[in-house]
């Protein structure tokens, strides 16, 4: 990446880093959960142990879970829903509406104790689901509309940059109680309130931002589109690649009026080439979920303490040291190998990994368990199986963790894509609930076990689904279309070069 490139397009890079501030939000909301629980006054104050401090393990798993995965359920419905608003008020007012109400959700889950027991914090994080899943769905959508074609996949990337710097926060603050404040209703209030300071922060960003120019031209106003699309590339109006660039997004633009009047949410699902579209959306982010990255970062206190890492600072610091090396692998993908990689090859070559390391690490906890009354030294094992999980998360950051939030936000046309996400990202999060919901019972009904699952999932399903589905780095969004046999090339070329002359009265068809 070239600093006259960096330059250039800094205006897009800002948009792509307020847009996705929000995504800091869904990755701490997302990683402070089990942390907090794991926090011994919350397990007190809350019934999950007894008086004497004896755990109860099922009822620790539930609530565990419950606070875990109730998120994740307000999220599902917050991304089927943002589609409406997002496609009548556009990218940038419908993540304010929705960074708001996140900002409600924080608050009732700041202000549980006492008297106001788990409700809130269940009730709360219902709630700011409903944002965190409108927001993750509109997103990526807003940045890949307005980031030029040769850094798209850097820019849409990004969004696992700013998940994994949130649950990074998210551990280092559960370490920070853990190790300074012990008991009181700061245990959970800090955590829970600094999601207050992420929310308003974001807010403030939004103002500074503009729209989605292709948004903008979906709705015909074209004269604000152009105008935004030279501001974000920093050239004048008349500039010959802006002129270009606007001239390719009115032609697909009419196409897809062209062929799909007035389908609405049919269009969305069944208008020709668009039904694959979702399939691989449902299936790429189910696959995601399944990969093992989210049982062991919701849970990664007790994944830690099942490794070996006896008490609540050990096993925090851990995942601690698990959520930088999230950051650091993730950054080096998007910002070196998104755009020259690919997308395929990188989903290949990351699941290929995390299946090899997670048969390792099954394989270490099969044959050397820790002690159940472990004190002094950690054993060579458990040193063994956490490097095996740093080592893991590394390839998912290379591929799992960011690609298919860029893929997806590739493949679909500009007035159908508000829908695509909407429904890509709720099944993420359906998904998401699942596996949130079920980890601690899997985690303790099958040990070893239940990494050899993950194993088998991420060699057998998500390493052979990576071949099937078609390349698209290097491609415009408009050309998408062409890919998924919406509209033939040399039909699509016409069109870019009748509105080029200013003769878009031209008529198209598809194929």
């Amino acid at each position: 990446m070239g600093k006259s490139s960096l330059f250039q397009n800094i205006r897009v890079y800002w948009l792509a880093f307020v847009v996705y501030w929000g995504i800091v939000l869904f990755g701490y909301d997302t990683g402070i959960g089990g942390g907090v629980v794991a926090q011994d006054y919350f397990r007190s104050h809350f019934g999950i142990t007894t008086l004497q401090g004896e755990a109860q393990t099922q009822r620790a798993n539930d609530i565990s879970s419950n606070v875990v995965s109730v998120l994740q359920a307000g999220a599902f419905f917050g991304a089927l829903g943002s589609a409406p608003l997002s496609a009548a008020v556009g990218r940038k007012w419908s993540l304010f509406v929705f960074t708001i109400i996140f900002f409600i959700g924080a608050i009732l889950q700041t202000v549980a104790g006492g008297s106001r027991g788990l409700g809130y914090i269940y009730g709360g994080r219902v709630v700011a689901g409903l944002g965190i899943g409108a927001i993750t769905a509109v997103s990526p959508a807003f940045v890949s509309e307005c980031a030029p074609r040769d850094v798209r996949g850097r820019l849409t990337g990004m969004f696992q940059i700013m998940v994994a710097i949130g649950v990074m926060l998210s551990y280092f603050i559960n370490l920070g109680i853990s190790l300074h404040i012990k008991t009181g209703y700061a245990v959970w209030r800090i955590p829970f309130g600094f999601q207050l300071v992420l929310a308003g922060l974001m807010a403030i960003g939004l103002l500074t931002i503009k729209e989605s120019p292709r948004w903008l031209a979906s709705k015909g106003r074209l004269d604000e589109a152009l105008a935004c699309l030279s501001s974000l590339r920093r050239r004048s109006p008349d500039d010959p690649t802006v002129r270009a660039e606007m001239a390719e997004i009115e032609a697909a633009l009419e196409e897809e009026r062209e062929a799909r009047h007035g389908l609405g949410w049919k269009e969305a699902f069944f208008g020709k080439g668009n039904f694959i579209r979702f399939v691989i959306a449902v299936v790429i982010f189910m696959l995601q979920q399944w990969s093992g990255q989210n049982s062991v970062g919701y849970y990664a206190p007790q994944i830690f303490s099942s490794l070996g890492y006896t008490g609540t600072s050990n096993s925090l610091l851990a995942s601690g040291i698990y959520g930088i090396v999230k950051v650091v692998t993730t950054a080096i993908l998007v910002f070196f190998l998104a755009d020259t990689l690919g997308r395929t090859l990188s989903l290949f070559l990351s699941s290929v990994g995390m299946g090899i390391l997670f048969f390792i690490i099954g394989a270490l906890l099969k044959s050397f368990p820790p002690p159940t009354n472990a004190s002094g030294e950690l054993p060579d094992a458990s040193k063994a199986m956490a490097g095996m999980l740093y080592i893991y998360v590394l390839m998912y950051s290379l591929g799992w963790g960011p690609i298919p939030w860029v893929y997806v936000a590739d493949i679909f046309p500009t007035r159908t894509r508000h829908h695509g996400l909407a429904v890509a990202s709720a099944s993420q999060w359906l998904f998401n609930f699942v596996v949130a919901k079920v980890t601690q019972t899997l985690e303790t009904d099958l040990g070893y076990k239940l990494f050899l699952m993950f194993a088998t999932i991420n060699l057998g399903g998500m390493a052979v689904f990576s071949l099937l589905i078609p390349e698209t780095k290097g491609n415009s969004l408009e050309e998408m279309d062409v890919i998924f046999g919406l509209v033939r090339e040399d039909r699509r070329r016409a069109g870019i070069v009748a509105h080029e002359r200013g003769t878009s009265d031209l008529r198209f068809s598809t194929i």
